[in-house]
């Protein structure tokens, strides 16, 4: 099979594949059709590494033996002589392959071959003619048939939904796939190995909880046969974290699944990842800080860099974040308002009104100030925080897990870290007053019987470990797809996430 040129025409798949299976019948009638007795011994990278620098007479005079093993993505038949290029985890390498070595019999298989098919191939490291790093094979063997054809290698895979249904075709055919999810696994990498140089332990706290805790969030419920119980996957690790805190374990932390039965979008899927980070006698300005380095030792870890380009924009994560209150981020980026009308209820109801937000909701209709405030900010503002802004001094009506501070009333001592108009981080000093905690929940609980569909239930026996005690502690959860966007410069969360949700297919 020959290489296709961009004008080609239509090819019936369906006929390719039929092909495909007759040769896999023959090679079933032959023997084993799906051998695994092939070891590689190197892989595409490390060749072009060790050998790329060297010249074709010092390779001609190494004649160093390899093993490799990959896919073959091209293939060029020119009479006695072939070349194939097989694809490994690591990139490609360009194989040689001639008559007179291979014999008549090996020669005459391999051009029955498809493009898609696992090949193992042993040979020899050279340098062609034109200075291409290459194996010289002396023996090839057929690994695995691929019964389905690769798409077009000139359009690779185009069709967006089909990349993320298919994933293992677009990994296959598209290396920027492949530079985010390697990019994505040295970020987590990176955090966990900091989480552990600052003294952290990680821990695994269930997903499976009898109370949704933890996160504003609509849990999904399901049902425990064995011990006949709703039971609800997790929206957040929190409480059975800061349990561990109460138990002794100061500094804990978790890189968790969590599932929330909300909307799709560009920005969210119901399935997602978080690292969730607890310390025993620190506050939310430590937080901060610590947030901060470490975000910038994840992007240096992922990229090499702190100061990357984001949709064509700059984004520099060197430089210090800014630290503003809802009010003042307001001030700042949408400065039509004025001090005094952010102090004004009735206005700010007329104005969220006027903006398209549910002013007699669930949510709103009970809002004090402060989360007329919050609501104006995302209406408003929140969108336009492209550089890292920590939004800090959150109300105690939004905030019912968080230490209220002891200067202000009804403020915690919270932040959300913004950056590209996206929440990154949730912060705050925890509230460690068991009787103060009792009473925001059954607040919650009597949002949740107004109709807030995300408001928290009462869950008491984290209620019984506060009652032990719980130091002082802050904690902070990072939305690691979000915060890998910005690292591989995605514009969605299906692009960082292997396998995101879909609808069935048709």
């Amino acid at each position: 099979m020959t290489e296709t040129t961009p004008t080609s025409p239509a090819i019936d798949e369906n006929h390719l594949i039929a092909e495909r299976r007759g040769k896999l019948a023959k090679l079933r009638a032959e023997g084993v059709a799906y051998p695994n007795d092939f070891r590689p011994d190197a892989r595409a990278a490390d060749l072009h590494a060790s050998y790329g620098e060297q010249d074709k007479e010092a390779l001609a005079e190494l004649a160093t033996p390899v093993k490799i093993a990959g896919r073959m993505m091209l293939k060029r038949v020119m009479g006695k002589a072939s070349f194939a290029t097989l694809q490994d985890s690591t990139g490609r390498i360009q194989v040689f392959l001639d008559k007179a070595k291979l014999g008549e019999d090996l020669y005459a298989q391999f051009k029955t071959w498809d493009s898609g098919d696992i090949l193992g191939v042993e040979g020899t490291v050279f340098k062609t003619n034109k200075g291409e790093l290459s194996v010289h094979a002396s023996t090839i063997k057929l690994l695995t048939k691929s019964l389905r054809p690769l798409p077009d290698k000139f359009h690779g895979v185009a069709d967006q939904e089909l990349r993320y249904r298919q994933r293992y075709v677009d990994l296959i055919m598209t290396e920027d796939t492949r530079r985010t999810f390697i990019a994505r696994s040295k970020a987590i990498g990176s955090l966990r190995q900091f989480m552990l140089n600052a003294g952290f332990l990680e821990v695994e706290t269930p997903m499976l909880h009898p109370i949704p805790g933890g996160a504003a969030a609509k849990p999904f419920v399901t049902h425990h046969n064995a011990l006949d119980m709703e039971m609800f996957l997790r929206i957040a690790p929190e409480l059975y974290l800061k349990r561990l805190v109460v138990g002794g374990f100061d500094r804990v932390f978790e890189v968790n699944r969590n599932f929330r039965n909300e909307g799709v979008s560009p920005r969210h899927n119901p399935e997602f990842t978080m690292m969730e980070f607890y310390a025993a006698y620190t506050d939310y300005r430590w937080l901060m800080d610590f947030t901060e380095s470490l975000i910038r030792e994840a992007a240096i870890a992922a990229t090499g860099s702190a100061v990357l380009t984001y949709q064509e924009q700059p984004l520099d994560l060197s430089q210090p974040f800014d630290r503003l209150t809802i009010a003042q981020a307001i001030l700042k980026y949408a400065p039509s308002y004025t001090a005094t009308q952010l102090e004004d209820e009735d206005y700010l109801r007329t104005e969220l009104k006027r903006l398209g937000a549910d002013v007699n909701g669930p949510v709103l209709a009970r809002a004090g100030l402060g989360a007329l405030q919050l609501a104006l900010f995302e209406e408003t503002a929140e969108a336009k925080l492209w550089k890292p802004t920590y939004i800090i001094d959150y109300p105690v009506e939004v905030s019912p897990l968080a230490r209220a501070s002891d200067t202000q009333a009804g403020i915690t001592e919270r932040f959300e870290l913004f950056i590209t108009g996206r929440e990154i981080a949730n912060g705050f000093s925890e509230l460690n007053d068991p009787e103060d905690q009792a009473a925001r929940f059954k607040a919650q609980v009597e949002a949740k019987d107004a109709g807030d569909e995300e408001a928290m239930f009462y869950d008491a026996d984290y209620i019984r470990a506060l009652e032990y005690g719980l130091p002082p502690t802050g904690g902070c959860g990072i939305g690691i797809d979000r915060l890998i966007m910005l690292l591989t410069d995605s514009p969605s969360i299906r692009d960082v996430i292997l396998f995101p949700h879909l609808r069935p297919e048709d």
